[in-house]
């Protein structure tokens, strides 16, 4: 059996530094607005024939992610960037030419290079930062394909040094939460289950002062939490519930909690998903992936905020003591559910874990992450949203504002009280999947959570469609995005954190 070893230095070996100083190497990357004046925006560069052959070649117009490389008199590689319209430039396009300069100078096959980018150093540094993921520990040969970007400095101003320093540092604490969060959402399902995913999350963060605890199937029972366990049945990896504290603050705050599904494989049970893709039923936990990370990030900028992290691990297998559509469990809230659908299993862990959230730390609010429905991709598409359900607007809304700020973006839906009607079980107090035509299966999901939610501030993200990209993006590699957790960071920082 494979061992599960994550280390952030597994995942990045770039060495990346915010300097004033030009450093020695043979490439530089400078950036270029469309209709910019050339001179003013390579000036840096103190080269006259640089600047000529650039206004020579017709093709390129500074629009954003264009590149066009050329030769010094000095004999240095320059790369211009085109950065698009000024008008149009932000914290996310900095980002994002961040991550498209590292790409374009891994397929050039250069190891060393300077940046100069107007705007934030910071940003730029964390979006090649945020590209520069790898994922090859099982492999056995090096891809001669693939040239890793060594170091890059990027370019600050005297006067934005010291800020540009910080901020990347802070930056980059979160970076590592996405990273841990993309590594464990992409570990093959005979690596990461149950019992090894728990001992990893003890050895990533219990180094960083976070408080870990982990319940067994012997105190599940104890607890009366029938609709986790029901789930776990029918696999030979035992259920685990791992709690995460982060004490940021002082004891008398109220903690804010994320909650996270964490079906480390899912094969849909008895009730059995088709065979074609069901590889990709690795990234069911995707949900407690984000919450990790989250909580790595919180520890690791060492927030002013008490956070508690709990995630729901189990394995959804079929064999011959597996859970049956039409199965009745109880949970831990006491209520009954009539399971019709033994692929609808990410609600019912998620039915305890909410359950045990609430009860035992009372939070100031209570969101949920979790790869629940294919009906969110229907309804949004892959990519682009991920979709948001609450009891309170208030949250909702600081919610969709963070999530605008950082690009991961949400769209919130409907929730009433019939909907709600419509998973009443006949013979059970709820059902866990609604009649056939009732449609909105990603509301009736929520719903369902909702039942099991008292008074407590909370929210429910589908992040089913964002959880991986096929292509990849400016700043994430094809694979697992670790979605979420720049999103709750902003939460936190700019909503939750004492002083704010």
């Amino acid at each position: 059996m494979c061992s599960l070893q994550l280390f952030a230095t597994e995942m990045s070996t770039m060495k990346i530094t915010i300097s004033k100083a030009l450093p020695d190497f043979e490439t530089l990357v400078v950036g270029l607005f469309e209709s910019d004046e050339f001179i003013s925006n390579v000036k840096v560069l103190q080269d006259k024939q640089i600047i000529e052959s650039i206004k020579r070649f017709s093709d390129f117009n500074g629009g954003f992610g264009e590149f066009f490389s050329i030769t010094s008199s000095e004999g240095k590689n320059v790369i211009v960037a085109g950065l698009g319209k000024r008008d149009e430039w932000d914290e996310n396009k900095e980002l994002n030419i961040g991550g498209k300069i590292y790409y374009e100078l891994s397929r050039l096959k250069i190891k060393q290079a300077a940046i100069s980018i107007e705007g934030n150093a910071a940003n730029v540094a964390y979006g090649a930062f945020l590209r520069s993921f790898k994922f090859d520990k099982y492999k056995t040969k090096k891809d001669e394909k693939i040239t890793e970007v060594e170091e890059i400095t990027v370019l600050a101003k005297d006067e934005q040094l010291s800020s540009a320093e910080k901020s990347f540092e802070r930056l980059r604490q979160e970076g590592e939460g996405i990273f841990l969060a993309r590594a464990l959402t992409t570990e093959p399902p005979n690596v990461l289950y149950p019992e090894s995913y728990a001992d990893q999350i003890k050895t990533e963060l219990t180094k960083l002062g976070l408080e870990i605890e982990v319940l067994g199937k012997k105190q599940m029972e104890e607890k009366k939490m029938g609709a986790l366990l029901g789930v776990a049945q029918g696999s030979s990896k035992e259920p685990k519930l791992v709690v995460i504290k982060w004490n940021g603050a002082s004891k008398e705050q109220k903690p804010v909690a994320f909650v996270g599904k964490g079906i480390t494989f899912d094969t849909g049970g008895v009730s059995l998903k088709p065979s074609r893709g069901m590889e990709s039923m690795k990234y069911d936990m995707a949900g407690s992936a984000t919450v990790v990370g989250v909580m790595r990030t919180l520890a690791g900028r060492k927030a002013k905020v008490n956070a508690i992290g709990v995630v729901a691990l189990a394995e959804n297998a079929v064999d011959g003591n597996a859970q049956r559509p039409s199965d009745v469990v109880t949970s831990m809230s006491g209520q009954t559910i009539e399971v019709l659908n033994t692929d609808a299993e990410g609600r019912l862990i998620l039915a305890d874990a909410l359950w045990y959230t609430q009860d035992r730390f009372s939070p100031k609010f209570m969101i949920d992450l979790a790869t629940l429905t294919g009906a969110i991709v229907v309804a949004l598409g892959n990519n682009e949203y991920a979709g948001l359900f609450s009891n309170n607007d208030e949250l909702a809304n600081h919610l969709i504002d963070s999530g605008n700020e950082v690009n991961e973006k949400l769209w919130r839906f409907p929730m009433n009280e019939t909907y709600n009607k419509i998973i009443d079980s006949p013979i059970a107090d709820v059902q866990n999947i609604a009649p056939a035509g009732s449609g909105g299966d990603s509301i009736m999901a929520a719903q369902f959570l909702q039942r099991f939610v008292n008074d407590t501030c909370w929210a429910h993200l589908d992040i089913a469609g964002t959880a991986w990209h096929e292509k990849g993006t400016d700043i994430s590699p094809r694979g697992a995005v670790g979605f979420g957790v720049r999103l709750l960071n902003k939460l936190v920082e700019k909503y939750y954190e004492i002083n704010n």
